[in-house]
């Protein structure tokens, strides 16, 4: 049987600095590949997403963008946020069609996303991207004494506030908001007890998040893959959470920082607007650095 070979790129999003942020693998040709041979590949590169770029003619593309799949080492999801602003900044470096483009349409399973690559912010070799992110949805609300056993923590470790509660842009996270970043820092979710809590609630993670100071906020998430260094999907859910309970104002823009406590720091940049008290225009922000490349083989 004839070896195949698959061109893909390795990036590191949310930072503007090499071996920072949240890692991503994109295979920017990923015809012939099928859903057995992405999620095999997703766990042989065992990152916390991989996406596999499936392109169409030019027409179809202007229409509905260009089509993106996103796995982890488990499954694929409908939405994930460092792989699509990664993912379009790819895009944008390789693909002649698309170079230095100013926008950037990906086709995701959780609908068409738009990526933005602002002027002012792109000078040189740069790739800062901003996402506009599906419009949120506001799930149940959760009893912090039930889930800080969930997250190592004690029952005065929540913030005063608002409950945490469920919401999702494309995957739906607890929002959990903590007093402080020393609580944050003692975060430490029981997998196991975390993932039964969630297969009777509307819920898929956890997202701690605590205010660092008036204009920057840290945030944690773990799960199935260990810690992840940067979650915009997440983040998304976070800033929503925030202007619904007027914690942070409408197109407010809020520093987040994740991975810090792994080594990996990342850098991501939320906003919302509220109108008439309906949440909306949800938009994240952040770098994208292309760290290496190669080929994968197949038989």
């Amino acid at each position: 049987m004839a070896q195949r070979e698959f061109e893909y790129h390795v990036c590191d999003v949310f930072t503007n600095r090499p071996l920072e942020g949240n890692q991503l693998a994109v295979f920017p040709d990923a015809a012939g590949l099928n859903d057995t041979a992405m999620q095999a590949i997703a766990r042989e590169t065992n990152l916390s997403e991989t996406t596999f770029v499936l392109r169409r003619n030019a027409e179809t593309e202007r229409e509905r963008g260009v089509r993106v799949r996103i796995f982890t080492t488990r499954e694929e999801l409908p939405f994930a946020g460092h792989p699509t602003l990664g993912t379009a900044a790819t895009i944008r470096r390789i693909v002649p069609a698309y170079l230095n483009a100013k926008k950037i349409i990906l086709d995701l399973n959780a609908g068409r996303v738009p990526v933005a690559f602002p002027p002012e912010k792109n000078i040189g070799d740069g790739s800062y991207g901003v996402m506009t992110q599906p419009e949120p949805v506001f799930g149940s609300t959760h009893e912090f004494a039930t889930i800080a056993p969930l997250l190592g923590l004690h029952e005065d470790d929540g913030a005063r506030g608002p409950a945490a509660q469920t919401v999702s842009t494309g995957i739906p996270y607890c929002i959990v908001l903590l007093r402080s970043v020393d609580a944050l820092a003692r975060l430490r979710v029981d997998l196991v007890a975390s993932e039964q809590y969630f297969q009777s609630s509307d819920a898929k993670f956890f997202y701690a998040i605590a205010q660092e100071n008036p204009h920057v906020w840290r945030a944690r998430m773990q799960f199935y893959n260990g810690e992840d260094p940067a979650t915009g999907s997440a983040a998304g859910c976070a800033i929503s959470y925030l202007v619904h309970h007027g914690i942070a104002m409408p197109e407010e823009e809020i520093h987040i920082r994740q991975g810090v406590e792994i080594l990996r720091p990342s850098d991501l940049y939320a906003s919302a607007n509220s109108i008439s008290g309906k949440i909306t225009d949800v938009r994240l922000g952040g770098s994208t650095v292309h760290v290496a490349n190669g080929r994968l083989f197949l038989e």
